[in-house]
C-alpha cells in the first residue's frame, strides 16, 4: 500500500503510520474479521465501535504468529490516539451503529424456505388426492366387476352403512379440504357401487330387489337413488282414504269397478322456454290432425282440452285416437329424425333399391340407452321431469317420470292410455323400431319407461288396473252428454 507523501515529510511520522496500515491490511485479511472491521478512511473510527477493537485485536494476536503481534500491538496504540485526538487533531466523529450479525436469516433464505415448506404440502396433498381417488376407483370397480350372484341384501346394508360413516362436509373453510372431499367423491363412489348391486340383485332376483328395495328405502336408500320403482311401495302414502272413496264410488256406467285415484299432493311445474315452444309446436299438431279440434285454454290444460273432446265425439274409437297421436308424435319429430333413428338407432336399411331395403339388423345395443338420456330433454313438456334409470330386467334403458304431468292433470286413465302409453308404444315400433312398454302407476302418478321393452297388451298387463278412476272428468263428461240415449256413444273404454 502507498503511503501519503504529505505524512512522509518527517522520519517520525512514518513508523506508526506504516505500522498502522500493515496493521489495518492484516485485519482485513483475516477471516475472523469478516464482518466487524472497517477500512479506514480520513482517520475514522472502525465500524464496529471504538472499544471494541482492542478486544478484536488482542483475539487476533492470540491467533497470529508471533512476529505479527508487535505490528498489531503498535496499531492498537495508534488507534487509541487517533480515537482520542479526533483523528490528527480533528475531533472525533460519532460511532457509527454496529453491523448486522451475517448470523441473522436473509429475505431470500426466509422465501427458500417458504417455497420448500409450500412445495412439500404440494406433493403431499398431491399423493392423499391421488390415493383417495384410487381407492374410489377400486371400490367402485370391485362392484362393478361382480357377477350378479355374489349380489345380496347384506351387502347393499354393508354399503348403506359404510355411507352412513363417511364425515358430512361442512367445514367453514372449504378452501383447505381436499378436492375429492370436496365433491364427496368417496360418498359418490360408495352410491354408484350400491346402485350397481341393486341391479345386479334385481337381474338375479326381481322379487329380492323389490323385497329389500322396499325395506332400505326411503330410511336408508331415497327414492331416487333406486335402479327402478315400479313395484317399490311409495313411503308414507295416504292409501285408506283413496280407497274408501273409490269404495265408495262403486262401479262405473260401464259396470267396471272404480280405480282410486293418487292421494299425492299435486306438483307444480314450472316450464322451460323449450317446453311451451313444443307444447306449443304439439298442441298446432293436434288440431290440424283433429280436424280443427282446439280450445282457449292456455298450456297443458288447452292440450287436455282438446284430446278429451276428441276422445267423447260420437262414434270415437281408439284406433282413430292412436293415429292422430302418431301423426302428432311424426310430425314433432320433423321428416329428418324418423329416418336418422331409424338407421342410427333401430339398425334398418334404408331404401337403397336392394334385397336389403327394410331389413332391420337392430335395434343396436347402444339405442335403449341413448334413448333414455335425450328423451327427457324433448318430453319434459308432455309428462314433466324425467330421469334414466334401469329397465325391470336390470338393463339399461329405462327412464322414470316422476310424476306425469299429462296424467296428474288429466284424472283419465282413458287420455292416458289411448293418447299416451298405447300410440307411443306403436309410434316407437312401428316408425322408429324400437321396443317400448309405457308403465303408469295411478296411485303415485309416475310412469316407467322401458326402451327396448316388448310391451304386453293392457289386458296382459297385471300392473295395468281395470276400470276408470274415481275422479275422472271424461266419464262424467260422457255420462253426462249421453245420460239421454241420444247419440253414438264412443266405442271407447279405460279398460
Amino acid at each position: 500500500m502507498s503511503t501519503p507523501r504529505g505524512y512522509c515529510r518527517g522520519r517520525g511520522h512514518c513508523g506508526p503510520i506504516v505500522l498502522l496500515s500493515v496493521g489495518a491490511l492484516l485485519l482485513l485479511l483475516s477471516p475472523s474479521s469478516v464482518g466487524h472491521a472497517s477500512a479506514f478512511s480520513g482517520g475514522a473510527r472502525a465500524a464496529t465501535g471504538g472499544s471494541s477493537r482492542p478486544a478484536l485485536l488482542a483475539t487476533q494476536s492470540r491467533t497470529r504468529p508471533s512476529s505479527f503481534r508487535l505490528a498489531a500491538a503498535d496499531e492498537t496504540t495508534a488507534s487509541d490516539d487517533v480515537n482520542k485526538s479526533g483523528g490528527f487533531g480533528e475531533k472525533a466523529p460519532p460511532s457509527a451503529p454496529p453491523a448486522p450479525s451475517t448470523t441473522a436469516s436473509s429475505p431470500s433464505t426466509a422465501a427458500a424456505a417458504a417455497a420448500a415448506t409450500a412445495e412439500s404440502d404440494l406433493t403431499s396433498r398431491l399423493l392423499a388426492e391421488a390415493r383417495e381417488i384410487g381407492e374410489c376407483a377400486a371400490l367402485l370397480f370391485g362392484h362393478v366387476t361382480k357377477p350378479d350372484g355374489a349380489a345380496s341384501a347384506d351387502g347393499i346394508v354393508a354399503l348403506c352403512d359404510d355411507l352412513d360413516a363417511v364425515p358430512s362436509v361442512r367445514s367453514p373453510d372449504r378452501d383447505e379440504l381436499m378436492t375429492t372431499t370436496k365433491i364427496d367423491l368417496r360418498s359418490r363412489a360408495i352410491r354408484a357401487a350400491r346402485y350397481e348391486a341393486l341391479n345386479k340383485l334385481m337381474r338375479r332376483d326381481y322379487d329380492a330387489y323389490v323385497a329389500t328395495a322396499s325395506f332400505l328405502s326411503p330410511s336408508r336408500i331415497p327414492r331416487d337413488e333406486l335402479p327402478n320403482v315400479q313395484d317399490v311401495p311409495y313411503p308414507d302414502l295416504p292409501e285408506a282414504t283413496s280407497a274408501a272413496a273409490a269404495a265408495a264410488a262403486g262401479e262405473s256406467e260401464e259396470g267396471q269397478p272404480l280405480v282410486a285415484d293418487c292421494t299425492l299432493d299435486s306438483k307444480s311445474f314450472d316450464d322451460s322456454p323449450l317446453d311451451k315452444l313444443l307444447l306449443g309446436i304439439f298442441r298446432d299438431l293436434v288440431t290440424k290432425n283433429t280436424g280443427g279440434v282446439s280450445s282457449p285454454k292456455a298450456g297443458i290444460e288447452g292440450l287436455l282440452e282438446q284430446g278429451r273432446t276428441y276422445m267423447t265425439q260420437p262414434g270415437q274409437t281408439a284406433e282413430a285416437q292412436h293415429a292422430m297421436v302418431k301423426n302428432t308424435l311424426g310430425g314433432l319429430m320433423t321428416p329428418v329424425l324418423p329416418p336418422f333413428y331409424r338407421i342410427f338407432m333401430g339398425g334398418i336399411v334404408p331404401q337403397l333399391g336392394t334385397d336389403l331395403d327394410g331389413k332391420q339388423f337392430g335395434p343396436w345395443f347402444y339405442a335403449p340407452w341413448l334413448t333414455s338420456v335425450v328423451t327427457p330433454t324433448f318430453f319434459g313438456f308432455l309428462v314433466g321431469p324425467s330421469r334414466p334409470n334401469t329397465r325391470k330386467d336390470g338393463q339399461w334403458g329405462g327412464l322414470v317420470v316422476e310424476k306425469c304431468k299429462f296424467l296428474q292433470e288429466s284424472g283419465c286413465k282413458g287420455l292416458c292410455l289411448h293418447q299416451c302409453k298405447l300410440p307411443a308404444q306403436e309410434f316407437f315400433k312401428e316408425e322408429l323400431g324400437l321396443d317400448l312398454t309405457v308403465s303408469p302407476n295411478f296411485v303415485t302418478q309416475e310412469c316407467q319407461w322401458s326402451f327396448g321393452e316388448v310391451p304386453l297388451s293392457p289386458e296382459e298387463d297385471p300392473s295395468f288396473p281395470t276400470g276408470c278412476l274415481v275422479g275422472c272428468e271424461s266419464r262424467k263428461a260422457m255420462a253426462s252428454a249421453y245420460a239421454s240415449g241420444s247419440g253414438e256413444r264412443p266405442a271407447v273404454s279405460c279398460l
